[in-house]
């Protein structure tokens, strides 16, 4: 039977051996966006043989199994460490290298007339950062936009939202693309993967009936008129209202708290709220009795063995989370729904 297989690098130095017979749990989140990757790591420290890591430290992490290429799994900061007993045990928390730079650095700046690309671009310089925009969304048009008191890395979430885009940052690249599109940052698909029943430990599906919305509303401000109008996207046919033309009507809105600078940024923070109300229908946790180190967040996922209504979906990965301890290596997955389009 194939053996779960790791490596582990202390500031560059491989540590693989010194921990073997003392490993106790590892533990790695791997999070969609802005929300921080964690590496978690127990060892056993009943002989008083292992010294305390720096704060600081990096760690880097390779995961797979033995007999094959491990999954290089990227490179972690010690910030917590924990000593306790008895028995005694080493418990390092670290968070993703890439997350702790100055992209989580507040900024005071604007953008006038840019594009996307621009401000992502502008974002990775400052930071060091390659840049990977999807093509559909660099060309996009900002008006204005401002930075007040405001980290990178929440500018670009904010900017995400609006445009139903995932941003974050993967070994040392800073990807900007469109969420639930499965693709590439260059626009490439990325390959649906298959998982069976057999290949499963236990499940959960859950699904809801969206808050009952069959619409999204955001308003904005028309500079010709010099008066407040909205926009509304959804499923239901959009009527006017006889007595506030500027207000077209839905059965159930949800109404954006913002007020946007244009009808065309108005309709594209709609479409991107609409969308992921859409996502939200349905989700899905799996875990898999055996690891598969190589998924990740954005991955398309079929099913099959369940419920049809499980089985007929398009599932997508929003957080993987690997388990490595006596038991074997195990991977939980946590699934949102992909609507068509």
């Amino acid at each position: 039977m194939t053996r779960p297989a790791y490596r582990l690098l202390l500031d560059g130095t491989d540590i693989t051996t010194r921990l073997q017979g003392r490993l106790i749990r590892l533990t790695l989140a791997d999070n969609r966006g802005f929300e921080t990757d964690q590496l978690d790591i127990e060892l056993d420290d009943g002989d008083d043989g292992l010294a305390l890591p720096r704060r600081g430290a990096t760690v880097a992490l390779h995961l797979g199994w033995a007999g094959q290429a491990l999954e290089d799994k990227g490179t972690y900061i010690v910030d917590e460490i924990e000593h306790s007993g008895a028995p005694d045990r080493l418990t390092i928390h670290a968070r993703s290298a890439d997350l702790r730079t100055g992209i989580t650095t507040k900024r005071q700046r604007s953008f006038h007339g840019h594009t996307v690309g621009d401000i992502v671009r502008s974002v990775a310089a400052a930071n060091d950062l390659t840049p990977a925009i999807g093509a559909a969304l660099a060309s996009i048009a900002l008006e204005h936009i401002d930075q007040t008191d405001e980290s990178d890395a929440n500018l670009l979430t904010r900017i995400a939202l609006d445009l139903d885009a995932i941003t974050t940052v993967k070994a040392g690249r800073l990807l900007f693309v469109k969420a639930g599109q499965a693709t590439t940052a260059s626009g490439k698909p990325l390959d649906t993967v298959t998982i069976t029943r057999a290949s499963g430990d236990n499940h959960r599906y859950h699904v809801a009936d969206r808050a009952g919305y069959t619409a999204v509303r955001a308003h904005y401000h028309d500079k010709a008129s010099a008066t407040q109008k909205s926009v509304l996207v959804g499923n239901e046919t959009i009527d006017e209202d006889e007595e506030n033309p500027n207000e077209p009507t839905a059965a159930n809105t949800k109404t954006l708290r913002h007020i946007y600078a244009s009808a065309a940024n108005a309709t594209r923070a709609a479409k991107a709220e609409w969308q992921r109300i859409q996502r939200g229908v349905a989700t899905f946790q799996l875990t898999l009795a055996t690891g598969r180190t190589d998924l990740f967040p954005e991955i398309p996922v079929k099913v099959a063995g369940f419920k049809p209504e499980i089985d007929d979906a398009d599932w997508l990965i929003t957080r993987a989370t690997h388990t490595l301890d006596d038991s074997g290596l195990i991977t939980a997955l946590e699934m949102e729904y992909k609507p068509e389009g």
